[in-house]
């Protein structure tokens, strides 16, 4: 794995600034783990990156739908949560088939290698704030530097 980008999110604002630089970073079509504890923030990231795309929505945790799909002008965002499954595999396939022709894709507690994940996306607490580092996964990478 490869460490495109480090911050420290102290504020709200710091996490919209986070979206907006990551989405620069991110190919059409990328498909990114999302990796941090409940509270970390990950589906706020989410909310921001689909506003910096265009979507004028609220954006909700897919915890109990297991995917939510955003329009945006550049394409749908599509927005996957696995922490209720003890088998995520098995939603491998309607996430896949979700993902077709998508601008991006976000998954909430998804191991990179299991979704064959282009980045991870790792928010941790630090203090008061948060650590966020965006990796870019090379194929068959494990989690972990």
């Amino acid at each position: 794995m490869r460490l495109l980008l480090s911050r420290k999110l102290s504020r709200l604002e710091d996490t919209q600034a986070l979206a907006e630089e990551v989405l620069g970073l991110l190919p059409r079509g990328a498909l990114v783990a999302l990796e941090g504890p409940l509270g970390a923030g990950k589906t706020t990231f989410v909310g921001f990156l689909a506003r910096a795309l265009g979507f004028p929505g609220r954006v909700t945790s897919p915890t109990y739908t297991l995917i939510h799909t955003y329009p945006t002008p550049e394409g749908p965002v599509v927005h996957a949560d696995l922490y209720r499954l003890k088998d995520p595999s098995l939603l491998l396939g309607q996430l896949e088939a979700a993902l077709e022709g998508a601008r991006l894709g976000l998954v909430e507690w998804g191991e990179p290698h299991l979704l064959g994940a282009s980045h991870l996306l790792r928010l941790s607490p630090e203090g008061e704030a948060r650590r966020a580092e965006l990796w870019e996964v090379g194929p068959g990478e494990e989690k972990g530097v």
